[in-house]
């Protein structure tokens, strides 16, 4: 089956108009967090809504789709941590991407397998004290004129489009989630999906629990 692609000029709209974030600490992780000194990122759990599928799209185009920019936000997220890690900003530092990726084939976990997994068991896998997770919820309304051409989706953002993004990080003891930060953006000038991953990392950072004080 051919892959179905959004252009990297055309998939989001991330000259934004952004809410506020919503922001979640445990109580306890102040103290937990003291010990924690490799963290691993996963690959971010994506959804496109669309109230109608162009012609010449599948579900499994867009199930294809959804995972390659799952991948890409994760590798994002390391690259932004790399670079913040080269300023010695951090008191953890961060698993390689493709070793993450490489224990989590090795133990049989799919990217769609990552939903049901306890964090507490992919933390024992892949050998760290805490994991970082997103999701990213993007809301697309598809007009009957929308289509494929050369592989990739010919369409507009609205004004009415959202992207709806949050990053957690859960320890490995218990699994128990730790911190949380929720951003949403919306608006209708086209972007790509980096600029997705540097929106949220951009506002996150600045909240971010591991930061040198």
């Amino acid at each position: 089956m051919k892959k179905f692609y959004f252009s990297a000029a055309l998939v989001l709209c991330l000259s934004l108009n952004s809410c506020g974030p919503q922001i979640y600490q445990a109580a306890s992780f102040s103290q937990v967090k003291q010990n924690h000194k490799v963290l691993a990122i996963m690959p971010f759990d994506v959804t496109i809504e669309s109230r109608k599928l162009p012609k010449g799209v599948t579900a499994e185009m867009m199930q294809d789709q959804q995972r390659d920019y799952g991948y890409g936000m994760q590798n994002d997220v390391y690259g932004y941590f790399l670079r913040e890690m080269s300023k010695n900003r951090y008191s953890v530092s961060f698993q390689d991407v493709a070793k993450t990726n490489a224990l989590l084939s090795e133990a049989g976990i799919t990217y769609d397998d990552l939903k049901l997994a306890s964090k507490e068991k992919i933390c024992q896998i892949l050998g760290v004290d805490a994991v970082v997770s997103g999701n990213a919820v993007m809301s697309k309304p598809m007009s009957d004129g929308a289509a494929v051409a050369v592989g990739l989706l010919v369409g507009a953002w609205g004004p009415t489009n959202s992207v709806n993004t949050s990053i957690t990080i859960h320890e490995a003891q218990a699994g128990d989630l730790m911190w949380k930060y929720d951003y949403e953006a919306s608006g209708s000038v086209f972007s790509s999906r980096q600029s997705l991953s540097n929106a949220l990392m951009k506002n996150s950072s600045k909240k971010f629990p591991y930061k040198k004080s």
